[in-house]
């Protein structure tokens, strides 16, 4: 089973804060609601690189682990796969485009896929 999601967004920040905010792992703690574990190799995004991460409530931290397949710097375009509890993985994949010097539109494709037999249905 899958389910795909499409949103775009106007961001009021030049594209390459946007983009250094998407592709140093380190410091995704800083803006998301994750906490990062490792990040290997460590620095800005690279393809192959895998980000640990937890995410939830304090008592209660779920494991995610992201890895970049694709970091295209030049049209600010990144592809991930993630790796969610339950079985639940998910395809996303980023572009940023500028709209001036300081404002972008960030457009996310982001595909889930689910789990075969029952965990799936749930």
């Amino acid at each position: 089973m899958a389910y795909a999601i499409c949103p775009t967004t106007f961001v009021h920040a030049p594209v390459d804060i946007v983009w250094r905010l998407l592709t140093l792992p380190e410091e995704w703690s800083d803006f998301f609601d994750v906490v990062v574990r490792s990040v290997d190799p460590s620095g800005a995004a690279v393809p192959g690189q895998t980000v640990l991460a937890e995410s939830g409530p304090r008592s209660l931290r779920f494991a995610l682990e992201f890895r970049f397949t694709k970091v295209n710097v030049r049209n600010h375009e990144l592809q991930m796969d993630v790796q969610l509890p339950f079985g639940i993985a998910v395809r996303e994949d980023l572009s940023c485009i500028p709209l001036g010097s300081d404002q972008c539109r960030v457009n996310y494709h982001c595909g889930f896929s689910f789990p075969a037999g029952w965990r799936g249905a749930v």
